[in-house]
């Protein structure tokens, strides 16, 4: 008997705490009663469904909606580090190699560079071999490296000072 009240009250919203214990639509004589008579609690019975909550959200009230119109979800920029430029130009500090992480053991070529805008990175040069000096002019686009920490560029290879790779002879 409880199962189908209670399955005819589930579409209602019911108060959390015991003290609480009434139905927000107002009719609920006789119903604290009916579940004192039965062993389980009145939470297990009145669990809400998945479409339902019982902790109440916080909603913005219709003059603030009025104000400062609807909530708007904040956009994260992907490409922070680059300032939405695709590419930009720098200056070769120092060429490095660097160790990747964990299951990978080659030692991957980088170098430390000073961009037009005045930062330091370090950018990841790829492919088989470079020519690159210090005070090469380099192009960088952004695109992190997986397994090397911290380094949030690469170089572009074939443009100002860095060559392309060179092709395999057979």
């Amino acid at each position: 008997m409880l199962r189908s009240l209670c399955t005819r009250i589930r579409p209602l919203q019911v108060a959390a705490t015991s003290s609480q214990c009434q139905l927000l639509s107002g009719n609920s004589k006789g119903f604290l009663p009916l579940l004192n008579i039965f062993t389980k609690s009145w939470n297990t019975w009145l669990q809400p469904t998945s479409s339902q909550s019982i902790i109440p959200t916080r909603c913005s009230s219709i003059d603030q909606l009025h104000r400062n119109g609807p909530h708007k979800k904040k956009v994260r920029d992907t490409k922070k580090h680059m300032q939405g430029k695709p590419q930009i130009k720098g200056i070769v500090l120092k060429v490095v190699t660097r160790k990747p992480k964990k299951p990978n053991s080659a030692n991957r070529r980088c170098v430390r560079l000073r961009l037009t805008d005045g930062r330091e990175v370090t950018a990841f040069v790829p492919g088989e071999g470079h020519n690159l000096q210090e005070h090469n002019v380099v192009l960088v686009e952004g695109g992190r490296t997986q397994d090397l920490i911290g380094v949030k560029h690469t170089v572009i290879r074939g443009k100002y000072d860095c060559a392309h790779v060179v092709k395999k002879k057979r």
